[in-house]
């Protein structure tokens, strides 16, 4: 299955969902920014920007990954220095990084620019001690994901 929006274009692999929904711009006249949600378990309707509502669904072997785009004046803050798509590694991953704490799940968090528009990627994996198969899921998807300049 292929998802495309606001210029963002993933091939998902088997057994994956994603969402994606335009945020309201935060000027009058400013072009929305793009929030995708993927994850190896099913989306529910309602659920935070980061992942709440999904996270606690989640099994040891299962991932969700959060793609949540600012505003395009922030590309040029230090925070959003990285360029392209992130490769997330297992050791990117830890428990301390998650929005809340979730027995045995680990996170990780990249801010970077592609195209330059400013990301966040926010990755939560079902295991900490199963990180190396999880974060390799998560570059899958991620090698599978393109971004273009929109307008």
């Amino acid at each position: 299955m292929r998802l495309e929006h606001a210029g963002v274009a993933v091939d998902l692999p088997p057994g994956w969902e994603a969402r994606a929904r335009t945020q309201p711009a935060s000027e009058p006249g400013a072009r929305g920014n793009l929030l995708l949600h993927a994850a190896t378990v099913p989306l529910p309707a309602e659920r935070g920007d980061f992942g709440s509502g999904v996270v606690e669904t989640l099994g040891p072997d299962d991932v969700f990954v959060s793609l949540f785009e600012y505003d395009a004046q922030d590309a040029a803050q230090a925070l959003f220095a990285a360029t392209g798509l992130p490769v997330p590694r297992p050791s990117d991953f830890s428990p301390a990084v998650l929005q809340r704490t979730q027995l045995g799940h680990s996170g990780a968090q990249f801010f970077f620019a592609v195209q330059g528009r400013p990301f966040c990627l926010h990755a939560v994996l079902g295991s900490h001690s199963r990180r190396a198969p999880g974060a390799a899921k998560v570059a899958a998807l991620l090698a599978r994901t393109s971004v273009r300049r929109t307008a």
